[in-house]
């Protein structure tokens, strides 16, 4: 019946920040489709940002900035990342640890985005990076 996820709305309190976060962090490409929602695309997937005093409808019973829990994978290395978020002075909640992920064995590490949603930067463990 289904084939997919088109999209996945994520409620945050500042547009500006956040767009500067997912763009410039996690390298996603903006699309901004008007003054209350901008796409930030993953793949063929958006990740829809609303902001909280949005007018839109519908919206989720209780749009709560902050309650996201979202897996992303990675195509780097997770050390590369890493470095990456150093670089940028974003800190790393916990990682690398290993994890299951939807299709098999996972690293992932954590962080949150500037409303404290939780992101897990995950990378499948392939069987030559286990020996």
């Amino acid at each position: 019946m289904l084939s997919g996820l088109d999209h996945l709305v994520v409620t945050v309190t500042d547009m500006t920040r956040a767009v500067d976060f997912y763009s410039r962090v996690l390298g996603l490409d903006v699309r901004y489709r008007d003054a209350q929602r901008v796409d930030l695309m993953l793949g063929d997937t958006a990740l829809r940002l609303h902001q909280t005093d949005t007018d839109i409808a519908p919206t989720s019973a209780t749009p709560t900035p902050g309650s996201l829990d979202l897996c992303l994978r990675c195509q780097l290395p997770l050390e590369a990342f890493r470095q990456h978020l150093d670089a940028l002075s974003i800190d790393v909640e916990l990682g690398p640890v290993d994890r299951q992920g939807a299709n098999g064995p996972i690293q992932s590490l954590y962080l949150r985005d500037p409303d404290g949603n939780l992101l897990e930067i995950a990378r499948p463990v392939r069987q030559a990076e286990k020996t």
